[in-house]
């Protein structure tokens, strides 16, 4: 009966540390999702049939540095 309800607990402490938020955005959810739609707005311009003008290098590299100052300041906290 106590190997049963142990491992009842356990599985159920599992489904429970699973079913918690990600993880992976820790303190700063605002930097993660910003990160997140940097890299969309990335892919959009490298997907686009034009270069606006010529922005789009510029955008990209922009964007890449961005994301790059993005993750040095959470290696930092």
């Amino acid at each position: 009966m106590k190997r049963k309800l142990g491992t009842a607990l356990s599985v159920f402490a599992l489904m429970l540390m699973m079913s918690v938020g990600a993880p992976a955005e820790g303190r700063h959810p605002e930097i993660h999702r910003a990160i997140e739609s940097l890299q969309n707005a990335k892919a959009h311009l490298e997907a686009a049939a034009h270069d606006y003008h010529g922005h789009r290098a510029d955008a990209i590299h922009a964007i890449d540095e961005a994301i790059h100052q993005l993750q040095i300041c959470m290696d930092f906290d």
